[in-house]
């Protein structure tokens, strides 16, 4: 199959594609007499196993040591469990971040006066620090 037929069967773009290539994610495909890539079932299977993945939120790297692990069959499955506990870690990390986010905005919005600019409570407190 083409890049384009391959980039819709796994609603991924096809500059995606070509730097997944790039940066080798996924094996550059054998070329056509007309020197087009001609992509087969393991491109398709590996390029959804990558965008599957990335949906999940697992970086480039994290990407990378899930694919040499998945090619390692007769491995224990103990270290794809550990880039995942390692991945879902940060996820709560984000979350607590994103949680302390929300209260101290939370925060602001309810000191709001609803004066006029000058006074704002949520403008001053996004303007520089005063010096002490």
């Amino acid at each position: 199959m083409q890049i384009g037929e391959l980039a819709r069967s796994t609603a991924t773009k096809v500059e995606t594609i070509r730097f997944y290539e790039k940066i080798g994610l996924l094996a550059a495909p054998a070329r056509t007499e007309g020197n087009y890539r001609d992509y087969g079932q393991p491109h398709l299977a590996r390029l959804s196993f990558v965008r599957r993945a990335r949906d999940l939120g697992f970086t480039l790297d994290q990407v990378r040591a899930l694919l040499a692990l998945s090619d390692e069959r007769d491995r224990s499955c103990g270290a794809v469990d550990a880039v995942a506990r390692e991945h879902l870690a940060e996820i709560d990390r984000k979350i607590a971040d994103l949680r302390a986010l929300r209260r101290e905005l939370d925060d602001l919005i309810g000191q709001c006066s609803q004066g006029s600019i000058s006074t704002c409570r949520i403008i001053e407190a996004l303007g520089p620090a005063e010096a002490t």
